[in-house]
């Protein structure tokens, strides 16, 4: 067991039963993607199913003749005619160009620069960027980063999953659930993963059940 599974049962028996019921997992980083590339995906990715995504994603790439996110300069030298004929809406295309601009002055670090770079010093630079909200980072400081310490508190599937594993009538107030999630620190990332299988089993229990 992981040193944040050892911790997470320890100090909370609720997240050690989950953990008991999930199973042992370690929540591992994408190796070599950087924020860039991240929240260009991010914002394809907005309101928008995986299928679909990954649809416009392969029309964008194939615009720079490969398979992977252009560079920021190209990017930026793209009219936006083609950016909507891959399948972004205006916003996107302009989200995507705001990104792109902000890669190439700086505001957007590359990821050696952001490895020294604090959490919330990392949200803070990255949400100025045109479409990338809070969420959006924390999801690339869990997933990309590989960040033990992120408990994205306005996610629905956490709050959701808190509902569920606490048995509590309600979804909790965003601050409230930061308020509790303190005992989980310094692993609040793998709680968070553990809160989102919460979900995933009383689905299962209850397609079992009917």
């Amino acid at each position: 067991m992981t040193a944040a599974l050892r911790h997470l049962s320890r100090v909370d028996p609720v997240m050690a039963q989950l953990i008991r019921r999930a199973g042992p997992h370690a929540v591992r980083p994408e190796r070599g993607a950087g924020a860039y590339e991240a929240l260009v995906q991010a914002v394809a990715h907005q309101q928008l199913t995986g299928m679909a995504a990954r649809t416009i994603l392969g029309r964008f790439y194939a615009l720079y003749g490969g398979d992977r996110c252009p560079a920021p300069a190209q990017l930026v030298a793209t009219p936006d005619e083609q950016l909507r004929g891959c399948g972004f809406s205006r916003a996107k295309a302009a989200a995507l160009k705001d990104i792109a601009a902000r890669a190439l002055d700086g505001t957007i670090p590359a990821r050696r620069a952001l490895a020294r770079m604090k959490d919330e010093a990392i949200i803070a630079r990255l949400i100025e960027a045109r479409g990338v909200g809070r969420w959006t980072v924390e999801m690339f400081l869990m997933f990309t980063l590989g960040r033990q310490d992120v408990l994205p508190v306005d996610d629905y599937g956490i709050r959701l999953g808190y509902r569920i594993a606490y048995g509590r009538r309600t979804l909790p107030k965003p601050k409230v659930l930061a308020k509790f999630g303190r005992r989980w620190a310094p692993y609040r990332t793998t709680a968070s993963w553990y809160l989102w299988r919460a979900v995933d089993l009383a689905r299962a229990e209850r397609g079992q059940a009917g």
